[in-house]
């Protein structure tokens, strides 16, 4: 019997899965068929997005049990090399990491690096971890749009450790942490004045601050850097009654202090757990999740309206040349759209 030709086995593997073998393939840890799913859930084409969500609400009942953990930081603080350093420490410690890596789409040319894979060189050969590069699609903050639902697919597909990284830029920082259950923020020491720059916004969300590099010449430097953010963090109201955010240091490149990291990143669930703050911050992310998606909708429904669409130019004319306020503008623009001020 004549052996199928590769593009006969090709066109086997790439022909359309039905919404129960996406479901089955998922739960069954099939990585072409999850990363399939994903390619699905990430599709802005009508039919797939029906497709995706029957998907997902399918796995939904075998999604929520991993650790979600967002990871931002200042450029050059090292996130690649850092959670390749503790994807692999996982890995090597029974867990299974998927990390869903933001990657900044060009405003211009829409394009993206998608390198992330490079980056992680070591973890995205690991048969444990799961890498995921997603253009932000000029998203706000840089936060791709399907990043919540890919999160739920890997879940369900056994990844008990999500972790989520930035592009750390605008306020992709402030999505991300309305998406995760644990929001680390990595720093650098040596860079200057240590808070210069740095948002108050973003140490009030962290759970946990950490200062990468402390090791070599730099670790004096880290050290005083560390007890700066303390004494900062110490003026702030607590995020949760139930959690004191740590300020610790580490060497990604060494490998030291991530043990320590993800015992504080443990010892924040149990302790959020215990409180029922936990269920309850989960909770709220998806009412924000169904009203950020009600509103992502409601914008582009507004665009793509005809009367909008005719007088849009128009008015985008008169406001730049000063003849129209943009008070003015919006409000006609909105009246054209069917709501009246």
């Amino acid at each position: 019997m004549p052996h199928p030709t590769f593009d006969a086995v090709d066109s086997v593997r790439r022909r359309e899965l039905s919404v129960s073998e996406y479901i089955e393939g998922v739960l069954s840890r099939d990585r072409t068929v999850l990363a399939r799913a994903i390619t699905l859930v990430e599709s802005n084409h009508p039919r797939h997005e029906r497709m995706a969500q029957e998907v997902l609400r399918g796995l939904l009942p075998h999604a929520g049990g991993a650790h979600r953990v967002g990871i931002t930081g200042v450029p050059g603080a090292g996130k690649s090399t850092f959670i390749e350093a503790l994807g692999t420490n996982l890995t090597e410690a029974g867990h299974r990491v998927a990390v869903l890596a933001i990657d900044p789409s060009s405003s211009l040319t829409g394009g993206s690096i998608l390198g992330d894979k490079t980056r992680m060189g070591k973890l995205s050969t690991d048969p444990n971890a799961f890498i995921r590069p997603t253009p932000s699609s000029c998203t706000l903050g840089g936060v791709a749009r399907k990043t919540r639902e890919t999160m739920l697919v890997c879940e369900a597909g056994g990844f008990d450790v999500i972790l989520v990284e930035t592009v750390g830029v605008g306020q992709s920082e402030t999505v991300v942490a309305d998406m995760v259950d644990f929001f680390l923020v990595l720093m650098i020491a040596g860079a200057g004045d240590e808070l210069q720059g740095i948002k108050r916004g973003v140490l009030e969300m962290a759970d946990l601050v950490t200062i990468n590099k402390c090791d070599g010449d730099n670790e004096t430097r880290a050290r005083l850097a560390q007890r700066e953010y303390a004494t900062a963090l110490h003026f702030m109201r607590p995020k949760s009654p139930s959690w004191t955010v740590p300020v610790v240091t580490c060497s990604a490149l060494n490998n030291i202090g991530l043990q320590e990291i993800w015992q504080r990143i443990d010892e924040h669930r149990q302790a959020l757990t215990a409180s029922g703050e936990l269920p309850e911050r989960r909770r709220k992310q998806l009412l924000s999740w169904m009203w950020s998606m009600i509103e992502e909708q409601l914008l582009a429904a507004f665009k793509e309206h005809p009367s909008v669409v005719a007088r849009l130019g128009a008015a985008e004319q008169a406001v730049h040349s000063g003849t129209l306020t943009a008070t003015e503008a919006a409000l006609s623009l909105l009246d054209a759209f069917g709501i009246k001020s």
